[in-house]
């Protein structure tokens, strides 16, 4: 899971951006989630409009929101998204070449947002320095080692 993990986010900007956020990434990571999920429903709207110019600013945001939280793999994605649309735009044509993209933005959209929540878990860190306890999937009991 770790490669997979490495290829949806890069752990070196996602450190970054928590340091410099400090108690408010949790809540701006929240901010991310909602505005993602917006920008995604917008893509798709124009998408089944067949309107490539109302596919722009959302998959703009999305890829710029993505980039921040080093989410590296969704923003590749809705980078591709934007540019294409532009294209399309300056040639008068329909979006139809980025379907297959759109389609499968939520569901890596969906697959992204728990790594980055489950690593901001204050919990999780906990856990990582409980000394003399088994794991919770174990039980809460201490060993006797």
């Amino acid at each position: 899971m770790a490669q997979l993990d490495s290829e949806l986010i890069d752990w070196a900007v996602y450190s970054e951006i928590r340091s410099s956020l400090g108690p408010d990434f949790v809540r701006i990571l929240g901010y991310f989630r909602e505005d993602g999920a917006q920008s995604i429903a917008k893509i798709e709207t124009a998408m089944r409009a067949k309107d490539a110019a109302q596919i722009i600013m959302p998959a703009h945001k999305l890829k710029g929101e993505s980039l921040q939280f080093g989410a590296i793999r969704l923003a590749a994605v809705a980078e591709l998204i934007e540019m294409t649309a532009r294209k399309c735009v300056e040639h008068q044509e329909t979006p139809d070449e980025i379907i297959e993209q759109v389609v499968g933005l939520r569901p890596l959209f969906e697959e992204t947002m728990p790594i980055l929540e489950y690593e901001s878990s204050p919990v999780v860190q906990r856990q990582s320095v409980g000394f003399g306890r088994r794991s919770s999937s174990l039980g809460n009991h201490v060993t006797n080692s």
